[in-house]
């Protein structure tokens, strides 16, 4: 079900590392928990998988529709 895993732009993926790591950090030493929020984007990252196209059925990152797989 990986439905965007080869269409994330090469930056976002790093991008979203970077990103979950800043939040877990600040979570670190601010102690507010929210920030351990922060593992969602990690992983996504990490598995080149995007939660937000899964649900919506459009890739986001790109700007773009992901083919329909109906035609």
């Amino acid at each position: 079900m990986a439905i965007n895993a080869k269409k994330m732009a090469k930056f976002c993926r790093p991008f979203r590392i970077i990103l979950g790591l800043i939040l877990i950090g600040l979570g670190i030493k601010t102690g507010i928990k929210w920030f351990y929020l922060g593992i969602i984007p990690l992983i996504a990252g990490i598995i080149g998988f995007c939660p937000a196209c899964a649900i919506t059925k459009q890739c986001t990152i790109l700007g773009k529709d992901l083919p329909n797989e109906s035609h």
